[in-house]
């Protein structure tokens, strides 16, 4: 037996030999655990063969999306504008001040090289655009990746109308994608139960004559207003608050109608997005004092709201957005 096992060494030894050679030589990537991934982005597959590690994001809401399931460490850094928000108050301030202040400015190819990038979150006209080369196409011919932001779907109707589906559902669905390409679906399962049913407690308390007020949402500008369409998130959010869009027909998300539409449509209340300059108190100056809304019911009893640019793009901070605007609705419901 002994002088058997002796002689089957040299085989044995040759034989794992050859196993580890063939190893050596395998150029096929090794795949992580739980991976490949595929998710469903703006109708489009998107396949992980591992769970990005240098993530850039644009824009207030998209950091936070990334932020309310707890995936800083995949991220190399965030881009955004001082004036898109007040972090002073969000849960996860302490991921804002971990993870990198890349830039105050617009995104760029090169932010993204810099930063060694392995994926790019944004949405269309939330940095993504062709009009500063910044799309998923350019960035895949720089070996980036990249993710679009639900709510800026582009739905191949009108030139570049966006939305795809119901806001909050596009705020679901970014939150179900991340969880399965991170693997954290228990996390992101967690955050749509609880944000549905803080949506849910807010519609049981709604009036029980089914009186909805008209909210027209003023985002900015002047000579023609820019506002929500049926597809940005404050459709959702004046929907399940109570209240009602003024422009819920418009096939888009945010969008510019005519003066003339708002004073027709005469809405109960206005909603001011509050973001930059001008500030919210110079965009409430600016509609009291324009003459065509002189008799518009929200201008004419100062039916006038102020929410957050976070509340009102796709967020985590859209359902408090719903509690608080439901909230002040009641009061016009009772005047």
């Amino acid at each position: 037996m002994p002088r058997r096992t002796a002689a089957l060494l040299p085989v044995l030894a040759l034989a794992l030999t050859g196993c580890g050679a063939q190893v050596a030589h395998d150029d096929t990537p090794a795949k992580a655990a739980g991976y490949p991934v595929t998710v469903k982005n703006c109708g489009k597959p998107l396949t992980f063969d591992k769970a990005p590690s240098r993530v850039v994001t644009n824009d207030v809401n998209i950091a936070d999306l990334m932020f309310a399931l707890g995936l800083e460490d995949h991220m190399a850094g965030y881009v955004m504008p001082t004036y898109k928000g007040d972090l002073g108050k969000v849960a996860w301030r302490d991921a804002y001040d971990k993870v990198p202040w890349l830039s105050k400015k617009a995104i760029t190819k090169e932010i993204a090289l810099d930063a060694k990038a392995d994926l790019v979150f944004a949405g269309w006209s939330y940095g993504f655009g062709e009009g500063n080369d910044l799309t998923p196409a350019s960035l895949k011919k720089l070996g980036i990746g990249a993710y679009v932001l639900t709510e800026s779907c582009r739905n191949g109707g009108s030139g570049s109308s966006r939305g795809v589906m119901p806001p909050l559902e596009a705020l679901y669905t970014d939150l179900a994608n991340l969880g399965k390409i991170f693997h954290v679906e228990d996390r992101a399962t967690k955050l749509i139960k609880n944000y549905r049913k803080q949506i849910a407690d807010v519609r049981a308390k709604l009036p029980e004559d089914g009186h909805r007020p008209s909210v027209f949402l003023y985002d900015s500008g002047q000579d023609k207003p820019m506002t929500s369409g049926a597809f940005a998130a404050p459709d959702d959010i004046i929907t399940k608050a109570g209240g009602d869009n003024l422009t819920k027909d418009v096939k888009d998300s945010w969008t510019t109608v005519g003066w003339e539409t708002v004073v027709e449509r005469d809405p109960d209340v206005i909603v001011i997005n509050d973001y930059g300059t001008p500030t919210a108190p110079q965009k409430k100056k600016f509609l009291k004092s324009y003459p065509p809304l002189a008799n518009v019911s929200a201008v004419k009893h100062d039916r006038i709201f102020v929410l957050d640019y976070a509340d009102l793009v796709e967020s985590p901070r859209n359902p408090a957005a719903v509690t608080a605007l439901a909230r002040y609705l009641r009061t016009v419901h009772a005047d």
